[in-house]
């Protein structure tokens, strides 16, 4: 059954999120002060890890030998203040 999930994230450099395997992606954003995604799921599916980034602006972005990196979306904190942009590392 395909239904929508929100996963919550920490605001730190990478982190593992456990997502129904072909979860689709939908949009990042707060909710309550805590970043999320949402995702569409599969319900039925086995759980998989994908891996993810947070860069802050102005923040330098390593280069990884072999890894890619896919644009989720962007998001901000204290108002506006803080701006981080959400990569999903492939």
């Amino acid at each position: 059954m395909r239904t929508i999930y929100e996963f919550p994230l920490e605001v730190i450099d990478a982190q593992a999120v456990q997502m129904p395997s072909g979860a689709q992606i939908l949009t990042v954003q707060k909710q309550n002060g805590t970043p999320c995604i949402w995702a569409m799921v599969d319900t039925e599916n086995q759980k998989e890890e994908r891996f993810f980034e947070i860069f802050g602006t102005g923040h330098p972005m390593h280069e990884d030998m072999g890894v890619g990196r896919e644009y989720v979306g962007t998001f901000q904190m204290h108002s506006g203040s803080l701006v981080f942009h959400l990569f999903e590392r492939s």
